[in-house]
């Protein structure tokens, strides 16, 4: 296999795009090789991945990210879970095999430009922003050593792929920067994502599987996500709120989360379908986080967000647009200088949430709490220092778990007669489960 080194000069400051994507094409005809960036700044548009081809950039290298428009073809595939053209991701691939990016360069999307666009007059973008890498029906996929920064939309964004490692990357973008996630994994099958720091503007990873919107409903399964640092963001690990082809089988254990709006954060709405199962976190330390937990199924944001059916607590009929969360458990999780509550697992009234557990859980409350919405969804005030909130849900047990700092009810209630508290302390007394003389527990709504 051939590998091909870039000539780094750039005299006269144009784009390198062409230099560089006849490496790549050049490398893939031979059947597969390396294409290296050198050390330098080298400038480009939308760089096309080929199967058996790795782009390797080495310390020192800098793939920059023009804002130029006219560099970015526009490309079929799917956006925020619905199918939708958009401007092709700054590294991209479709249907290839066999692709990687890796070395201890940085890639750079330079999305200030893009980000000011999207805040001051979206209507001047005609299709959505790029993604910084976009690999969309891919199979044998790896991303590894690289730094990414400012990027101008998600950063990572593995859509209907298979087999994809993620390890070892760095990815940075500004706090305040719009719909910066930074691994989503969409519809994809047997993903990794290991050892990995992330500090992004929005979720640091983001598990997803479209929307109702979407023809096909493919689930996104066999996900595992270790030794990972998450900063900032909406979210530390999130499932959905684009759920409708189903997510199942996801472990994520040894991970760190600072100053994450919220930590493990599962969120649908009714019309989407689709079920999330069989999830396990342990090992986790939070610190900073406005709530440790948060599984509900009354996410407004996004088209549609704000119609009465999504945010009605009332019973609705069963049917393919229902969501289910069930079979999820939380081991061996401390979170520190919590702000608004300690937890917050909301189902619906005709789908309740089922089989979720917690053990071995130490959830401490910021002396100077901020208060915040727990969840993001219509009827949710802000709060600060509350317990858990529950409601709707089936088959809920919390084992050997220990809150300090709660001010009010360690737990609020409702439709949720199956819960069982074991081995329980808020503010060190102990508590039990409905039904108790507890006056830790309020069985009084949760709204």
């Amino acid at each position: 296999m051939p590998t091909i080194a870039i000539d780094a000069t750039q005299t006269d400051g144009a784009p390198a795009t062409e230099t560089i994507q006849a490496a790549i094409d050049a490398a893939s005809a031979a059947g597969g090789g390396t294409v290296v960036v050198p050390p330098g700044t080298h400038r480009v548009g939308s760089l096309r991945l080929r199967s058996h081809v790795e782009l390797h950039l080495e310390m020192g290298a800098r793939l920059q990210f023009v804002a130029d428009r006219d560099q970015y073809p526009v490309v079929d595939a799917r956006w925020e879970g619905a199918p939708a053209q958009i401007y092709a991701p700054c590294i991209y691939a479709h249907g290839e095999t066999n692709v990687a990016i890796t070395g201890f360069g940085v890639i750079d999307g330079q999305g200030r430009p893009w980000w000011n666009a999207f805040r001051d007059d979206r209507a001047s973008l005609p299709y959505p922003r790029p993604t910084l890498i976009g690999l969309h029906e891919c199979t044998q996929v790896t991303v590894r050593d690289v730094t990414l920064r400012d990027s101008p939309s998600w950063t990572v964004h593995p859509l209907l792929c298979e087999d994809v490692t993620i390890h070892n990357v760095r990815i940075f973008n500004p706090a305040d920067s719009p719909n910066t996630d930074g691994i989503d994994p969409e519809s994809c099958r047997n993903v990794r994502i290991s050892d990995c720091h992330i500090d992004v503007g929005d979720d640091c990873i983001a598990i997803k599987a479209g929307t109702q919107a979407t023809p096909e409903r493919v689930p996104c399964e066999n996900i595992t996500i270790t030794n990972c640092t998450m900063v900032h963001g909406h979210g530390g690990v999130v499932i959905g709120s684009e759920m409708s082809g189903g997510v199942r089988n996801v472990v994520i254990t040894g991970c760190v989360f600072q100053g994450t709006d919220r930590g493990i954060r599962i969120k649908s709405r009714r019309g989407r379908g689709g079920v999330v199962e069989d999830v396990r976190v342990s090992n986790v330390v939070m610190d900073g986080v406005l709530c440790p937990f948060v599984f509900h199924q009354y996410y407004f944001c996004g088209p549609g967000g704000k119609d009465p059916i999504v945010h009605d607590r009332n019973p609705q009929p069963v049917d393919e647009g229902t969501p289910l969360f069930r079979r999820i458990h939380l081991a061996h999780i401390t979170a520190r200088n919590v702000h608004a509550a300690a937890g917050y697992f909301y189902g619906l009234p005709e789908q309740p949430l089922e089989e979720i557990t917690l053990d071995d859980v130490s959830i401490s409350f910021a002396k100077d709490a901020v208060p915040g919405m727990p969840a993001m969804a219509t009827g949710v005030p802000d709060m600060a220092r509350a317990g858990f909130l529950i409601a709707f849900a089936s088959d809920v047990e919390l084992s050997r778990v220990r809150i300090v700092g709660c001010e009010g009810p360690g737990f609020q209630v409702e439709q949720s007669p199956s819960l069982r508290l074991r081995d329980v302390r808020v503010n060190g007394a102990a508590k039990h489960g409905p039904g108790s003389d507890d006056a830790a527990i309020d069985h009084g709504s949760t709204r």
